[in-house]
């Protein structure tokens, strides 16, 4: 579903089509698509980090941990590096996610 660092545009369904060939409806209806996998892929990334949350409170954990934060836009930056995506621009999305996640927890504390 996803692409790996390396695949192009022309590794999917309009393979042998390149921009150029795609009319403007079909490269919204790409980005729609896309827009809907980004939310989905939120969505989980969110549940999953409800469920830590969870785990936190019941051993009386904190909820913020620098050390795993820090991992996480690491990642976060070498993951945009090998897509060949501006990984200022990723972290930033990362940074955004993260303290979302910290809020609700604390919310739901």
């Amino acid at each position: 579903m996803g692409r790996e660092p390396g695949d192009s545009p022309a590794d999917d369904d309009t393979a042998g089509r390149g921009p150029d060939d795609m009319s403007l409806e079909e490269l919204r209806d790409e980005i729609e698509t896309i827009d809907r996998e980004i939310v989905d892929l939120i969505a989980r990334r969110t549940y999953v980090a409800d469920t830590i949350a969870d785990v936190k409170a019941e051993r009386g954990m904190a909820t913020t941990d620098e050390s795993q934060e820090e991992a996480v836009m690491e990642r976060a930056g070498e993951n945009a590096e090998a897509f060949d995506v501006d990984p200022n621009l990723v972290k930033a999305i990362f940074r955004l996610l993260i303290e979302l996640n910290k809020v609700e927890q604390r919310e739901n504390r």
